[in-house]
């Protein structure tokens, strides 16, 4: 069985614990404050669930790294050599401090996390979900008009793990395309944040603009 490994347990990733969880996934939880802060968030995802190190979380077979973008240099890059990384980024000037390459628009989010973990095989995901949804919008594959969520990513074999992995908790799945296209969901783009089937969400990455972003 697939193991998820999560850098980060705010909103995101707590909820994508439980997702996993949910739906047969063993799960190692870290976050910057130590395994003893997770307890209770351990307790409530059960036995398939454990806390660790960011170097426990990394030995799983997908990694999703789900801390604000200032915090990700933060992380040793080699620490997610060779991984599947789920990339759940968005960037927030008023949080993140600047940063020059993504202010231009001379790189997409992702290409900047790819570009400090080298050596991974980075897939943009979940960046465009509210945390909540993850779990309450989540469905039956077949499910007529079923929640879609974007991959976006350089590595095919990468993105149909986590393409899988979407699919499998409850979501259908739009392949945007490498990571210099996954600007087409970031932050103030039309896909960003609402609910969209796959054919709605189709529509409004192909109509995004670079204008259209924060």
């Amino acid at each position: 069985m697939t193991t998820l490994g999560l850098l980060g347990a705010g909103h995101i990733g707590s909820q994508l614990a439980r997702a996993a969880v949910a739906h047969g996934y063993d799960v190692i939880v870290s976050n910057s404050r130590g395994p003893e802060s997770l307890t209770e968030l351990i307790l409530e995802l059960g036995e398939r669930a454990m806390a660790g190190t960011a170097a426990d979380a990394a030995t799983a077979d997908i990694v999703a790294v789900a801390v604000p973008l200032k915090d990700v240099e933060r992380i040793p890059a080699d620490l997610l050599a060779g991984k599947i990384v789920i990339d759940t980024s968005n960037y927030y000037p008023r949080r993140d401090g600047t940063i020059a390459p993504l202010d231009a628009g001379e790189m997409a989010v992702s290409e900047f996390v790819q570009a400090h973990f080298a050596d991974a095989r980075v897939v943009k995901a979940f960046n465009h979900i509210q945390a909540p949804a993850i779990t309450d919008d989540a469905q039956s594959a077949g499910t007529a008009e079923r929640r879609a969520l974007i991959v976006a990513g350089d590595d095919e074999k990468a993105k149909k793990v986590v393409s899988e992995f979407i699919d499998a908790i409850g979501f259908d799945v739009l392949d945007i395309g490498p990571l210099s296209e996954s600007w087409r969901i970031e932050a103030g783009t039309a896909a960003f944040g609402p609910r969209r089937d796959l054919e709605e969400l189709e529509i409004d990455v192909a109509q995004a603009t670079r204008s259209g972003r924060h």
